[in-house]
């Protein structure tokens, strides 16, 4: 027995309500059972519990027994002095508060069918708790999941992004530049393309603005990549230009191992990727700026589908010729900026500055904007669970992550109907 699963049975009343008394015989009406507290304090605030014939608001401890009460010190801690009632398992001590008052205790009575089903959930070792089961749930209830999940991970992506705002003195677009190269790297060079943004501010590239070859000789440089003795033609002219930048902006590069090409696709290598992540700055000015105007999610993949510069069409590595092939971005990997940047972005945006507009275009965004394709979501898949688009992929992501992987399943709206 876990105190979360009395928790989920006090929260839900899935106790037997008949003839309520507490230990000492007081009757006892449950008028609201309070507010769920996941952090330190007691279990449930501001219930209103009658005992007898008086009213009483405060807090609800929950327990296995009454005596941990004492083994977890509350009854040397003030702030467990506006517990007006704890509800057990088992009552095998009276408790009292730091004054010395005597609280009442109620000891929980519950069909065991409940706990046998929850402990089947955490027993078992497939892939998720309720893989054999959530078929059997009405999808009124999973659609109504799916929505808060997707709004839970968006949450969680804002506090990364209220971290680099800060970072950035809450400069919009420079918190962007370094989020959105960050997600260039995706996830094998997320690192070091977060370390290159950091490393070269948006306000130095926008002084070259309208000259390629420069943005390109910042990045390339900032990366690392120009510190051979020997290259051709277009490699020395970006080194030259590199050298004076780098002493007209007292520039301190990142180390060019940090970028991984193992188990890479030439088309997805570092150095596509930064000659790539050029042309969207070349071409794009204010791009932040661009995005919060811009209503529909078309229209942002427009801005993102950019091509490498002619050099790289027949390169994918610097001094080693290749076949002329267009190096675009390609539509998933937009669709990832899409998820990973732009909506994340919006969605802050909209709620600091209290526009409930671009709130909503970010959650509307998510919704037109199609599905990842993953091992993950294909598992969900062959368990009948469809991913139809980014707003269900992003949900089943947090999901699975959050939920099933801990066996959050009496915090999980799926898991709460099974055990049910």
């Amino acid at each position: 027995m876990k105190e979360e699963f009395l928790h989920y049975i006090w929260k839900y009343k899935l106790y037997k309500t008949d003839n309520l008394k507490s230990t000492r015989g007081e009757k006892i009406e449950i008028i609201k059972p309070g507010s769920h507290n996941f952090d330190a304090g007691p279990d449930f605030f501001n219930a209103k519990i009658k005992i007898d014939n008086t009213i009483w608001s405060g807090n609800v401890e929950v327990h296995i027994n009454s005596s941990d009460w004492y083994s977890h010190n509350h009854h040397l801690n003030k702030a467990f002095d506006n517990v007006i009632l704890q509800v057990v398992l088992n009552h095998d001590k009276d408790i009292y508060r730091t004054n010395g008052h005597l609280i009442q205790t109620l000891e929980l009575k519950f069909d065991k069918r409940l706990l046998n089903n929850y402990e089947n959930l955490l027993k078992n070792k497939l892939w998720i708790p309720c893989e054999k089961d959530i078929v059997k749930i009405d999808k009124f209830i999973i659609d109504q999941w799916i929505e808060k999940l997707a709004i839970e991970r968006l949450e969680e992506k804002s506090e990364r992004i209220n971290d680099i705002l800060i970072l950035s003195n809450n400069n919009w677009e420079s918190a962007f530049y370094i989020q959105l190269a960050r997600n260039f790297g995706f996830k094998l060079n997320s690192e070091p393309f977060e370390l290159l943004a950091k490393s070269l501010p948006l306000n130095y590239l926008a002084k070259h603005k309208n000259n390629l070859l420069q943005i390109e000789a910042l990045l390339f440089g900032q990366a690392g990549f120009l510190n051979d003795p020997q290259g051709d033609e277009y490699y020395k002219s970006l080194q030259k230009e590199y050298l004076f930048l780098k002493a007209k902006f007292k520039l301190k590069p990142i180390e060019k191992h940090l970028w991984k090409f193992l188990r890479s696709r030439p088309g997805n290598f570092p150095t596509i990727r930064i000659a790539q992540f050029a042309m969207l700055i070349y071409k794009s000015s204010s791009l932040f700026s661009k995005i919060i105007e811009t209503e529909e999610v078309e229209d942002i993949k427009e801005l993102l589908l950019i091509e490498t510069s002619d050099y790289w069409k027949t390169h994918y590595l610097f001094n080693k010729e290749s076949v002329n092939k267009h190096k675009s971005i390609g539509n998933s990997s937009v669709d990832i900026l899409i998820i990973n940047t732009i909506i994340p972005f919006l969605f802050v945006f909209g709620k600091k500055s209290s526009d409930e507009k671009i709130t909503t275009r970010a959650l509307i965004f998510l919704e037109k904007n199609k599905s990842e394709k993953n091992t993950m979501l294909q598992n969900w898949n062959k368990i009948g669970v469809q991913s139809t688009n980014s707003l269900t992929s992003q949900a089943l992501i947090q999901l699975k992550n959050y939920y099933c992987d801990n066996k959050k399943c009496l915090q999980c709206m799926i898991g709460n109907q099974l055990i049910r």
